[in-house]
């Protein structure tokens, strides 16, 4: 079975364990490895770079070494396999989400930019287990019907503490403390999520306030996947560009 050309560029981003563009966002420059960890105890590795408006990650995919490289500035998303010294390339617009990508890093941005279809407004400021949110409520109008639901940022982080699905799916987060990882000072937040019908599932994150993502965050069923090694400090130009001898190359066409 053959993809089209975005369902291609969604299935190769899946494989490769993002992190948030708001690492970009931040202005902080670092270096990482990357680890997720099954509950059958097998082990993925990578690597993540974080230059000036630049993102690089490294993973290895079924045997295969697989880069991708999302340029915020230039609005530019490649994907480079190193094996066969080829790439492929979009466009990626402010408005539109990379894959990986957090929602917006203020309460006060509005959730909605950029997704067609779906409109915010803001309707004031809450509480949400004892940390002030902006409320958006959203709405969304499909074959004559309104859809609603809401969502609640965080003031101080930006974060979605909570959002309600208009099928009746919930999330809320939950800060539990500050700990310390490999060093670093980070927060502990336990998000619950709630589907209909079934049993509420509870996963925790660790955030680091200066990289402004999760570096570790465990899910129901035993799966983990974390950042260790981080290193901040300016990184190299050329991680972030195709290497020369590369030759473009486009996805397979859309199935007739």
């Amino acid at each position: 079975m053959r993809l089209h050309k975005q369902a291609y560029w969604a299935a190769l981003g899946g494989l490769l364990l993002t992190c948030s563009v708001q690492a970009e966002i931040a202005g902080v420059q670092f270096s990482a490895d990357m680890i997720s960890r099954g509950p059958d105890g097998q082990t993925t590795t990578g690597k993540m770079s974080v230059g000036a408006n630049r993102m690089r990650i490294e993973m290895s995919h079924q045997g295969q070494e697989v880069i991708r490289i999302h340029d915020q500035t230039r609005q530019m998303e490649w994907m480079l396999f190193p094996d066969r010294q080829t790439y492929m390339e979009r466009s990626v617009p402010m408005g539109a989400a990379a894959p990986g990508q957090m929602p917006a890093p203020s309460a006060e941005t509005n959730p909605c930019q950029g997704i067609e279809g779906l409109n915010c407004r803001r309707a004031g400021e809450e509480d949400v287990a004892g940390r002030r949110a902006v409320k958006w409520e959203m709405s969304m109008t499909r074959e004559g019907q309104t859809l609603t639901g809401a969502q609640w940022l965080d003031v101080e982080r930006g974060l979605p503490l909570k959002y309600q699905m208009p099928d009746g799916q919930s999330m809320e987060l939950r800060m539990l403390g500050t700990e310390s990882i490999a060093g670093r000072t980070v927060e502990k937040w336990e998000m619950t999520t709630t589907v209909p019908n079934e049993s509420p599932a509870q996963s925790l994150q660790w955030y680091d306030p200066q990289l402004k993502l999760a570096v570790r965050e465990e899910f129901p069923g035993g799966f983990v996947r974390e950042l260790t090694n981080v290193q901040v400090g300016p990184q190299p130009e050329a991680l972030f560009s195709v290497p020369d001898g590369y030759s473009r190359m486009e996805p397979p066409p859309a199935p007739r």
